[in-house]
């Protein structure tokens, strides 16, 4: 599953003339509770100050995304999604969705439950490895 949805992700980076880690920060963005900032994208990404620097720049200039500066505080920078550019991505990815609802479709709510509860672990089991390497 995550090789297939990988493969469409760098399939809209390409055709978007992006980098796959812009799409991750794209969906990041897209997704986030409360307004988005670069530190929480670096924290989300695991990317270093100066490659989240280099992604927002990328994604700006592509139409992707737009910085927004907080009035209150003009040293804070907020990340938004262009709202011209959300017509691609769901164009694009429409399939991933629809794909998404008849598989999920197969299946009862409880046995879907209990795939939520599989997952929910896995991603609890999978964040507490660090670096594996070292």
């Amino acid at each position: 599953m995550n090789g297939e949805i990988n493969r469409l992700m760098q399939g809209f980076a390409g055709e978007q003339g992006l980098h796959p880690t812009d799409v991750q920060a794209l969906a990041a963005i897209l997704d986030a509770e409360g307004p988005m900032t670069p530190k929480r994208l670096r924290e989300h990404l695991g990317l270093t100050s100066g490659a989240v620097t280099a992604c927002v720049d990328r994604l700006e200039r592509a139409g992707h995304i737009r910085r927004v500066r907080e009035s209150a505080d003009r040293r804070v920078v907020h990340l938004h999604y262009a709202a011209g550019a959300l017509p691609a991505a769901r164009t694009y990815f429409r399939p991933l969705a629809d794909a998404t609802a008849a598989a999920r479709s197969r299946f009862t709510e409880d046995e879907l439950a209990l795939v939520l509860r599989f997952l929910a672990a896995l991603n609890e089991e999978l964040a507490g490895i660090k670096d594996p390497g070292h």
